[in-house]
């Protein structure tokens, strides 16, 4: 049985005004990209998303703006991410009341929580919720890897419907996918942008790509090259996706930092490509210069997408 989260999801960027504003307009074109491009889901309020930086009113005002844009069409995944539980129900109560189809939640961080606390953490808040809970396993963020074990056990109960998996750690995302082939209704998914091709072999219901918001016609491509057991072309498509990846290496070091030279040459990409109208970061992050911009517009070039 074909679970309704599948294939490709990318998790939204947050356009902003060259004044820094929220761009809800910009949004809404962006979503039309992705639809256009046959994107199974839509994730918001992830790390993509610039999430971290966002007031609480300004959460509101994306998620609502996305729901409109989505209308329906395809699922909404709703990032639900605090540094504790009970604040990831307060969180929880005022998102779901706009919109979402299923919640994302990290392992809570800051706080120096064990492996008990942990499990403790997804279970309530899959108590507290009436829509399908995801993990989000990203350790670079939370500080902290998701315990393989509680994953399995809680997959097991059905307590999480299923894993987006940022850790890194190919090892333990492909125990979890030996561990829970067999249970029907939960899904895997990887947020690898450029070994996507590897995971839907081992099993992978699908892939929550940043680079996705760029290019989601190429992913989409390589998910039903995978599906359909085209394994040489589904390679390909992600060789090609390996080398547009080359955009987020567009910012000089030093001058722009890790996080913003990732997001900052998606959506400067997004920009030259006419779907954004700015590639403003939200503070402190700096956005791309016209050099960098140049950068990116090479490789935009080169991959077909200008």
């Amino acid at each position: 049985m074909m679970t309704t989260f599948h294939g490709i999801v990318p998790p939204l960027l947050t356009p902003r005004t060259g004044h820094g504003d929220l761009d809800l307009a910009g949004l809404a074109s962006l979503v039309e990209h992705l639809i256009r491009g046959g994107v199974h889901g839509v994730f918001a309020l992830g790390s993509s998303g610039e999430t971290p930086y966002l007031t609480a009113a300004e959460r509101d005002d994306v998620l609502r703006a996305t729901v409109e844009a989505v209308a329906g069409r395809v699922p909404v995944m709703v990032g639900l991410n605090e540094q504790t539980t009970r604040r990831v129900l307060e969180e929880a109560d005022r998102a779901l009341a706009i919109g979402g189809d299923a919640a994302v939640v990290t392992t809570p961080y800051y706080a120096l929580s064990d492996s008990p606390e942990i499990e403790h953490h997804f279970r309530a808040v899959a108590d507290h919720v009436d829509v399908p809970v995801f993990a989000y396993d990203i350790p670079v963020r939370t500080h902290q890897k998701l315990p393989l074990d509680v994953a399995i056990r809680l997959a097991q109960e059905g307590v999480l419907a299923g894993v987006k998996d940022s850790s890194g750690d190919d090892i333990s995302f492909r125990q979890l996918l030996l561990d829970t082939k067999d249970l029907a209704g939960f899904a895997a998914f990887t947020g690898h942008e450029v070994v996507a091709d590897g995971a839907l072999l081992g099993g992978a219901a699908g892939v929550v790509p940043g680079l996705g918001n760029v290019d989601p016609a190429g992913y989409v491509r390589m998910y039903d090259a995978a599906r359909a057991g085209d394994w040489a072309s589904a390679a390909s498509e992600q060789d090609r996706l390996a080398r547009l990846f080359r955009i987020v290496l567009a910012a000089t070091p030093g001058r722009v930092s890790a996080g913003a030279a990732g997001l900052g040459g998606f959506k400067t990409a997004l920009q030259l490509m006419g779907i954004l109208d700015s590639n403003r970061m939200a503070e402190p992050m700096v956005q791309l210069d016209e050099s960098e911009r140049t950068t990116v517009r090479t490789v935009l070039e080169a991959e077909g997408l200008l």
